[in-house]
């Protein structure tokens, strides 16, 4: 007990003095995190778009794939960019491993899937006589494509927060392309693991603290989103 309690001080202190290693940490979580959900919206958005409204052989199992890719094990992504961007690999002249663009990638790679399916469920999910409407008043293509883009925000906005959510506390491929290097590729949950191993609890229970905060502040932005659309 006496253990457990003064991991529970020493995190606090740790947190409360916005000790260096720490936020380091943190803020390195976040940058990834952000920068790899920017990419995926950028990517899954538009392509969630282009299913959800054409017509085309093969969607029903295009749309499959993408909820199934929903789930992928972080660890074979790790494994797979590994093979791409290792010194063997034929991306290996870049020297993407173990740098923060590495896991970037790996990142991008988890939430896009995501970002793309739920997309889809928000643009089918709206009323069809909103594109009819657009294209009635003499809407162009483009045009059309930003109504409907704009009356499924609150859903694609949920969809870029799940990516996010995704991805923030992601450890499998972080760890195999980061290599978890302290003060350049250490993320919050590749630090708790390590921490732990070594009996720093204080410290991988601070970083935990925040993970937390994190997730709870995702899952209170969701659910403000879904109150918005109903």
């Amino acid at each position: 007990m006496n253990y457990i309690q003064e991991g529970f001080i020493t995190a606090i202190k740790l947190i409360i003095s916005f000790d260096r290693d720490v936020y380091e940490v943190v803020f390195l979580s976040l940058k990834v995190s952000i920068i790899a959900t920017i990419l995926s919206s950028l990517v899954g958005i538009p392509l969630g778009f282009l299913i959800a409204t054409k017509e085309f052989k093969g969607k029903k199992i295009t749309i499959t794939v993408f909820n199934t890719l929903m789930a992928l094990p972080t660890v074979v992504v790790g494994l797979f960019v590994y093979s791409l961007i290792s010194r063997k690999g034929p991306l290996g002249v870049l020297g993407l491993l173990f740098t923060p663009k590495a896991i970037i990638i790996g990142e991008f790679i988890l939430a896009t899937p995501i970002i793309i399916a739920l997309s889809i469920s928000a643009i089918q999910g709206m009323d069809p006589r909103v594109r009819t409407t657009a294209m009635t008043l003499g809407a162009n293509t483009l045009q059309v494509a930003l109504v409907i883009v704009s009356e499924a925000r609150f859903a694609i906005f949920a969809a870029l927060i799940a990516g996010y959510g995704r991805v923030i506390a992601e450890l499998g491929s972080a760890l195999m392309l980061g290599g978890n290097i302290k003060g350049y590729t250490r993320t919050m949950a590749t630090a708790i693991g390590l921490e732990t191993s070594k009996g720093e609890f204080g410290f991988a229970l601070a970083l935990g603290f925040i993970l937390l905060i994190v997730a709870f502040s995702i899952n209170i932005s969701l659910q403000y989103i879904q109150q918005k659309r109903k």
